[in-house]
C-alpha cells in the first residue's frame, strides 16, 4: 500500500472526492459542505458514512447532527425540525421588542433554537420551552439546558407551569403554518425527514396559530409579547387573528431572509 507522501501529486484530495460526489448529487454549496463533514467526521470511515447519508438525501444538519443558529451550534436529531436561518429574524424582533424581558417561553420548540437564541442574548433569565412530539423534547434539552432553561412535553400551553400565567415577557411560538393541502410542495428534505406536526397547519395554515393566539394574554406579562412566523400571503390574516384577541399586533418582514413576523404585546 502505498504511503501518503507516495500519492502522486495529481491524486485528487479527501475534499475534492468529497465536494465531487456532493456537486454530482445536485448539492448547490458542495464546497461547503463538504468543510463541514471533513470537520465533523473523525476517521476516513466516518466521513464515507456522512458523505453516502448526504447524497442520499438526509439533510446536512443531519448528518454533522447540528445546526448553525444566531452564532449557536445546536444539536439536530432524526425526525426533529431543522432550525431554518429566516427564524433568526423572529429573535430579533423578540430582542427588539422586549430586550428586558425575564421569562422567555418557546413554544412549539423544536429543537429549542429559538429559546437557546433568546436566552444567550438576554443572559439571565427563566425559559421554558414545550413542544408535543417527544423526539423533539428529546433533542431540545440538551440545547435548552446549556443556557439554563427547562423544555416540557405537552400541547401548547398545557405543557407549561401554571406558574408562569401572566408571567411571561417573550413568548415565541414558530407554530406550523403550511397549509395542509401544500405540504407535498415543500423540499424532499423536509419532507421526507421533518416531522409533520412541525410543518401542517392545517386547512389553511392557521390552526395552531389561532390556538395561540387565543390562550396567549392569559400567559404573558403585561407589555410581554407573542411572536409568530407566517408567510406573505398569510400575514393580514395572521395580524387580524392576533388583534381579535386584545393584543396589538405589527408586522415585520425581512427580505433578505423571506421572513414574516407578526408580533403581538398585551397592553
Amino acid at each position: 500500500m502505498p504511503s501518503v507522501s507516495s500519492v502522486p501529486p495529481s491524486a485528487p484530495s479527501s475534499r475534492d472526492r468529497v465536494v465531487a460526489a456532493l456537486r454530482t448529487a445536485g448539492c448547490v454549496f458542495a464546497e461547503d459542505e463538504a468543510e463541514m463533514i471533513l470537520a465533523a467526521a473523525r476517521t476516513p470511515a466516518e466521513t464515507a458514512a456522512m458523505v453516502e447519508r448526504r447524497v442520499a438525501g438526509l439533510p446536512l444538519e443531519l448528518v454533522v447532527g447540528w445546526a448553525e443558529f444566531r452564532g449557536l451550534r445546536i444539536s439536530v436529531a432524526p425526525g426533529v425540525f431543522v432550525p431554518r436561518r429566516r427564524t433568526e429574524f423572529l429573535v430579533e424582533q423578540a430582542l427588539r421588542q422586549a430586550p428586558g424581558a425575564a421569562v422567555v417561553v418557546d413554544l412549539c420548540c423544536g429543537s429549542g433554537a429559538v429559546g437557546a437564541a433568546l436566552a444567550a442574548a438576554l443572559g439571565r433569565v427563566e425559559l421554558h420551552a414545550a413542544d408535543i412530539d417527544p423526539a423533539a423534547v428529546r433533542c431540545a434539552r440538551g440545547n435548552v439546558a446549556a443556557v439554563g432553561g427547562q423544555v416540557h412535553q405537552g400541547d401548547l400551553f398545557e405543557a407549561l407551569p401554571g406558574t408562569l400565567r401572566g408571567r411571561v415577557g417573550i413568548l415565541a411560538a414558530n407554530v406550523p403554518y403550511v397549509p395542509s393541502d401544500e405540504i407535498g410542495l415543500l423540499p424532499q428534505e423536509a419532507r421526507d425527514h421533518e416531522p409533520l406536526v412541525a410543518l401542517d397547519g392545517g386547512t389553511d395554515g392557521l390552526d395552531v396559530l389561532r390556538r395561540v393566539a387565543a390562550e396567549a394574554p392569559h400567559w404573558l406579562a403585561p407589555g410581554g409579547c407573542v411572536l409568530v412566523e407566517t408567510s406573505r400571503h398569510q400575514a393580514p390574516m395572521a395580524v387580524e387573528t392576533i388583534e381579535r384577541y386584545g393584543l396589538t399586533a405589527r408586522l415585520a418582514v425581512s427580505q433578505e431572509l423571506y421572513a414574516h413576523v407578526v408580533t403581538g404585546v398585551r397592553p
